[in-house]
Order: C-alpha cells, then sequence, then structure tokens
C-alpha cells in the first residue's frame, strides 16, 4: 500500500472540515444541495476558516477537535465506513463487537482530522466537472490539490444519498482508498489478534494519541498482538 504523506493528511483534515460545514448548514439544506455544489461551497469556506483562525494555525487541536466532534459525527456514514474497512470480516462481529469497531474507528478518524487541520499551508483546490445520472443515490466528486512546487494531488470523494442528503463514506487520495487502506492493517490485526483484538488495538491508539500528532492511517496496525485468538 502506499502511504500517506503530511500533505494527504492535511487532506483527511478538509475532509473533516467539509462535513463540519456541512453540519453548520443543517440537514434538511444538505439534503437539497447537489453533492458537488455541496463539496465545493463547504470547501472554499472551510479554507477561509482555516486562513483565518490564528489558533488553528497555531496548532490548537484540542479545539479542532471539540468543533469535529460536535460536527463531524452526523455527516460521515461512520457504519458503512467501518463495514468496508473490516471487510470480510465485519459478518463474523457480533452487535456488541460492531458497535465498538465503530466507536474505536470513528475517535480515530475524527481525532486525525481535527489534527490534521493545522497543518493547511497555501494550497489551492480544482474542482473538476462533474455529472450525475438522475435518481444516482452515490456518487464521485473528483477534486485536485495544488501546492507550490509539488504535483497536484487528485481527491475523490465517494458519497452516498441517505434521508439526510449526502454523506461521504469514503475518500481516495492521488489513488490511495481510506477505507482500503485501513482494510490491509484491520485484516492482518484480526488474523493475528481476533476482532477483539482489533478492537484493543483501536483504543490503546486512540489513547496514546490524545493531543499528539496522528499516526499515518493504517500505521503501526501490522504489529503482532499477542492477544489471544477469537
Amino acid at each position: 500500500m502506499k502511504s500517506f504523506t503530511q500533505v494527504e493528511k492535511w487532506l483527511l483534515g478538509s475532509l473533516a472540515a467539509l462535513s463540519l460545514l456541512i453540519a453548520a448548514h443543517g440537514p434538511a439544506a444538505a439534503a437539497d444541495v447537489s453533492p458537488d455544489v455541496l463539496v465545493k461551497t463547504t470547501t472554499q469556506e472551510v479554507v477561509a476558516i482555516l486562513k483565518k483562525d490564528k489558533d488553528i494555525q497555531a496548532g490548537d487541536t484540542h479545539k479542532v477537535y471539540e468543533l469535529v466532534d460536535a460536527k463531524v459525527l452526523p455527516n460521515f456514514d461512520f457504519n458503512h465506513m467501518t463495514m468496508l474497512a473490516v471487510g470480510k470480516y465485519w459478518p463474523r462481529a457480533t452487535p456488541a463487537q460492531r458497535q465498538s469497531l465503530i466507536q474505536e474507528f470513528r475517535t480515530l478518524l475524527v481525532r486525525t482530522y481535527a489534527s490534521s487541520l493545522t497543518e493547511f499551508n497555501n494550497q489551492t483546490i480544482e474542482f473538476k466537472p462533474f455529472s450525475m445520472t438522475p435518481g444516482a443515490t452515490d456518487v464521485t466528486v473528483q477534486t485536485q490539490v495544488k501546492q507550490p512546487g509539488a504535483q497536484p494531488i487528485p481527491i475523490d470523494y465517494s458519497m452516498e444519498k441517505t434521508s439526510f442528503g449526502w454523506k461521504v463514506y469514503d475518500v481516495v487520495i492521488d489513488g490511495v482508498s481510506l477505507v482500503t487502506n485501513y482494510r490491509s492493517s484491520f485484516g492482518t490485526e484480526i488474523r493475528q489478534s481476533g476482532i477483539d483484538g482489533l478492537i484493543r488495538t483501536l483504543a490503546s491508539r486512540n489513547q496514546q494519541n490524545t493531543g499528539h500528532q496522528p499516526e499515518k492511517p493504517g500505521a503501526g496496525m501490522d504489529k503482532k498482538s499477542h492477544s489471544t485468538h477469537k
């Protein structure tokens, strides 16, 4: 798997900020907005906020985390994201294990997004032409991030239509799917330590990462656990 660069981690942060602004518009308004317009308008607002917010620029991840924690959760389909990340092992999980996986994965992503928001620095975002068939419920919104002295980074947002509007369930950065990247490391952990072992590993990482810069997605998940396989 490709690794996520520092810039790409910021892009994950931009996704969190995107949903923060979606929440600000409210579910009813979001339901009436097409996915491409939603991505474009909210991303532009996020960039403006990042340029003005002195606390975020100073690295106040706690402030960003509080905002993301309050606003991001209702606007991501974390159930769908976790199910895709766990992959073929999902049907083996009990209802209680599924809830724990969703909670820990959600916490991991939210903290990653919140910390990454502080890394914004002079990137510009280009929005690709978008079209969708009438009645479509699953679409991809393509964007490209440009930065001085480097190749543009393509980002594809996978979005699904729900009764509460469009929600993001995956993001593909420079050809690397967030969900697929985690699926590889999650699968390794489950084979070594079982589903409960994966839950413990995620919980441990979330506790260790509190107040610290996050690891790259999937990093640190391939170390062999000493837990009993279940």
